[in-house]
C-alpha cells in the first residue's frame, strides 16, 4: 500500500491553517450531529488526528483509518494512557472492515477517492442504523489547490452530483453546506460538510 504523505507526516501538525481546519469542522460537525458519550466512531482519513481528537472529546471512540502508516504513527505518539485514538492502517476502499460504528467522519480526504459510488456503499455498510456520516472537503475547484495532484481524484465536488451519488447508495437526510473558506495566495476555496444518515 503506497504511503503518499510519507514526507508530509512530520510537518502535518505544524502552522495554524490545518489545526484550525480541524476545529472549524468539529465544530460543523458537533452543531449538525448529536454527539454521545456511548457513541463509536470511524474517522477515515484520520491523518495525525487532527479531527478524530477533538471528536474523541465528545464520544466513546474513535478509531482512526488510513492509508498512510507514516500519519498514524504520528497520531500513536499523540496518544496518552486516557485519552486514545485506535488506528488502522488499510485502504477500506479495497478491504472492507466489518465494524460498524455509529459514525463516520471525514476531513479532506474525499477527493482522494476515486470510486465514490463504491466507497459510499462501502460505508454504508459499516454503519448502525440510524448511524450518521460527516463527510468534509472541497467545494468544486479548478485543479489549482494542491501543489501537487497526484492521487488526487476529484478537483473538489459539485454539490448536485454528490448529493445524488450518496442518496442512490442508500442514504437519506442528505445536506451538503458551506463551512469555511481557505484563502490561498492564487484564490479562495470553499470547504463543505456533508451530512446524512443511514
Amino acid at each position: 500500500m503506497q504511503d503518499n504523505f510519507k514526507d508530509k507526516a512530520s510537518t502535518w501538525d505544524k502552522g495554524s491553517p490545518m489545526l484550525d481546519g480541524a476545529k472549524t469542522i468539529a465544530d460543523a460537525i458537533e452543531s449538525r450531529i448529536q454527539l454521545d458519550a456511548s457513541m463509536s466512531i470511524m474517522d477515515f482519513g484520520t491523518g495525525t488526528g487532527l479531527l478524530g481528537f477533538l471528536i474523541l472529546k465528545k464520544v466513546k471512540s474513535v478509531l482512526g483509518v488510513d492509508t498512510s502508516a507514516s500519519m498514524l504513527k504520528k497520531l500513536q505518539e499523540k496518544n496518552t494512557s486516557d485519552f486514545t485514538i485506535d488506528t488502522l492502517n488499510v485502504d477500506i476502499t479495497k478491504t472492507p472492515i466489518s465494524t460498524t460504528f455509529d459514525g463516520i467522519i471525514s476531513s479532506m480526504t474525499l477527493h482522494h477517492i476515486e470510486d465514490l459510488k463504491h466507497f459510499f456503499k462501502s460505508i454504508y455498510e459499516n454503519l448502525n442504523e440510524g448511524g450518521f456520516i460527516a463527510i468534509a472537503d472541497l467545494e468544486k475547484e479548478d485543479g489549482t489547490f494542491h501543489k501537487d495532484n497526484t492521487g488526487v481524484f476529484h478537483f473538489g465536488f459539485d454539490e448536485k452530483i454528490l448529493c445524488a451519488i450518496v442518496k442512490s447508495t442508500g442514504f437519506k437526510n442528505v445536506v451538503y453546506e458551506n463551512i469555511n473558506t481557505i484563502n490561498k495566495p492564487q484564490r479562495d476555496y470553499g470547504v463543505f460538510l456533508l451530512s446524512a444518515k443511514r
